[in-house]
């Protein structure tokens, strides 16, 4: 899971364009031929983090299956917003293969226009999109025209109020543990103490290394969006979420707009402040992307993570965790975190795959996306920040009944990374990671071959392995719990919104465009208020903010947000009771 950010809201304007390019393919002129020859595949992904033709491991495993090469074109790497969909749409062709949200009417616009297939057609045999077949009828619904339009990302057949997360919740205040040991475990009781705390872990990590550029805490601006990304994040330690303008927590109790005064978006925005004025917050944080930062966390440099797959995927190395050093959960007073609860009809929402239009060879390519549904497929899809193990007999085996990471697979997801042998296709593991960036089936999901998930953090094999020092020391002072779920759930210390497959609605050209304005002004004004160095110019700055706002017409693009946010909570509420009627 590493980036959630999504595509912007597209124009209406290009897609009334778009529409006059007519519409999908019928059944009856359909050929579901394949000849058979080494083709590349344009791959529109408004996930991915990587722009360019796959390389390593993964791109060897779709050449020997498929004869394919997976050429990523990824708006996140090409500038962000909608310039790459809009051109690209404007002649007809997005892509071969379209990874992309259905939220804001989206996937109502690309079958609209012709831009997406009807997969119907090619699916004699196509064992697990079939499988699925609720989760491609719910995204049906959402377009409004009958069809498998595409499969939806982060599918789960677990129950939908459970979460969708293993060991580690999605969200968190992780620090270095071995720092916060260093000076005593002191108490945290809310985000102001916090930032107490990491003044002394930063104070205490410079003495021992005599390295004056230690910082608590460092930002990036990549992912910002209706907010400053960054800013959402320590409002989910207190069970909210965003969905537009509005945060909304996760049992429907309540609901804020971010430019509530004394709000939980202020609130995050006044930690980052304290942060700056204490001399913790790192200086690059306004001007650098987010690898650049992850390599900062992967030097020791950085001492405090908002997610366990920023901070512990970049630092907890084998050795470092044996050293007592990594990051671990800190224990915050009053925290309810914000969890995903499972879907069963996946999240079309945040991502799902579908067939290009123009695409040549497409029984080929619908092959394809029912092998990344398929076990084999979900180890494949494995991320270099946690997830599904990879792929069986390079990063693990069967011993006996039960898996168990080779040595490779050790090195490789557990030991900081590793080389590929050359027969799997050279380079690192790392680079050698599916650029799709998108979930198939959730990693936590159980392996009906195995009888063990898809994710190697919860195999007994590895579990018995976590008696290393950090691991063993942070169990101590957590009341003995052995990992950070096990801790959340006994101290009800975690919020599961249920998982429910909601998509917001098309959204009017008027509130998009009103969205754009706005939100340029609530972006700026909250990284300045963020380094602001006094708490008048930091309350003059959210004034001014909400003052620019309120004259672009910010209530009518709140209200929007406001009955998508309660509508989703009745999904929520729905989802739960069929579950419970059902099972």
């Amino acid at each position: 899971m590493k980036s959630k950010k999504l595509m912007g809201v597209v124009s209406l304007i290009t897609i009334a364009s778009m529409a006059l390019a007519g519409c999908g393919n019928s059944a009856s002129s359909v050929d579901t031929k394949d000849d058979g020859k080494e083709m590349t595949v344009d791959v529109f992904d408004g996930l991915a983090n990587y722009q360019g033709i796959q390389k390593g491991w993964f791109a060897k495993i779709v050449k020997d299956k498929f004869n394919m090469k997976l050429n990523i074109i990824a708006p996140n790497v090409a500038g962000g917003g909608d310039t790459l969909f809009d051109t690209r749409s404007a002649a007809g062709n997005l892509g071969d293969l379209v990874i992309i949200g259905s939220a804001g009417g989206r996937a109502k616009k690309l079958v609209k226009a012709g831009l997406i297939s009807d997969m119907t057609p090619y699916l004699k045999g196509m064992t697990y999109i079939n499988k699925y077949k609720s989760a491609t009828d719910a995204l049906s619904d959402v377009i409004g025209k009958k069809g498998v339009w595409g499969m939806p990302s982060s599918l789960s057949s677990k129950a939908p109020t459970q979460p969708s997360e293993g060991l580690e919740p999605t969200f968190g205040p992780y620090v270095r543990w071995d720092y916060y040991k260093a000076i005593g475990y002191p108490k945290i009781t809310d985000l102001d103490s916090l930032v107490t705390v990491l003044k002394q872990m930063q104070d205490k990590a410079r003495e021992e290394t005599g390295q004056k550029d230690i910082y608590a805490m460092s930002l990036f601006k990549d992912w910002d969006g209706n907010m400053m990304n960054n800013a959402k994040q320590p409002t989910t330690y207190y069970g909210y979420d965003e969905i537009g303008f509005v945060l909304a927590k996760g049992d429907g109790s309540d609901y804020q707009s971010i430019t509530q005064k004394g709000g939980m978006y202020e609130k995050a925005l006044k930690f980052f402040n304290a942060a700056h004025r204490a001399g913790i917050l790192d200086p690059d944080s306004s001007t650098q992307n987010y690898d650049t930062m992850y390599s900062k966390y992967q030097q020791g440099k950085i001492l405090f993570s908002f997610w366990p797959w920023l901070g512990q995927a970049a630092y907890n190395t084998t050795e470092h965790k044996q050293q007592g050093k990594g990051f671990m959960i800190a224990p915050m007073d009053n925290m309810k975190i914000f969890s995903y609860g499972a879907k069963t009809d996946g999240d079309s929402s945040t991502a799902f795959i579908a067939i290009g239009s123009k695409a040549k060879n497409k029984q080929r390519l619908v092959k394809f996306i029912n092998w990344l549904y398929s076990p084999e497929g979900v180890y494949a899809t494995s991320t270099d920040t946690g997830g599904s193990a990879g792929p069986k007999g390079l990063t693990w085996q069967m011993k006996g009944d039960e898996p168990v990471l080779t040595e490779f697979g050790q090195k490789a997801l557990l030991g900081g990374g590793a080389d590929v042998p050359a027969e799997w296709g050279g380079g690192t593991y790392k680079d050698g990671v599916s650029a799709l960036n998108m979930t198939t089936e959730v990693a936590n999901d159980i392996d009906p071959q195995t009888k063990q998930s898809f994710n190697p953090q919860l195999w007994p094999s590895v579990l018995k392995h976590n008696d290393d020092a950090l691991t063993t020391d942070w169990s101590e002072h957590m009341g003995g719990a052995k990992t950070t779920m096990e801790y959340l759930e006994k101290n009800k210390e975690i919020l599961v919104a249920p998982g429910a497959s909601y998509t917001a609605p098309e959204e009017p050209s008027t509130i998009s465009n009103l969205r754009g304005q706005i939100k340029t002004v609530i972006i700026a004004n909250s990284w300045k208020a963020s380094m602001a160095d006094s708490d008048a110019q930091f309350n003059q700055l959210l004034d001014e903010m909400r003052e620019k706002v309120k004259g672009l017409d910010f209530k009518t693009v709140l209200d929007w947000d406001m009955k998508n946010a309660k509508d989703q909570n009745k999904a929520r509420v729905e989802i739960k009771k069929q579950w419970e009627e059902s099972h």
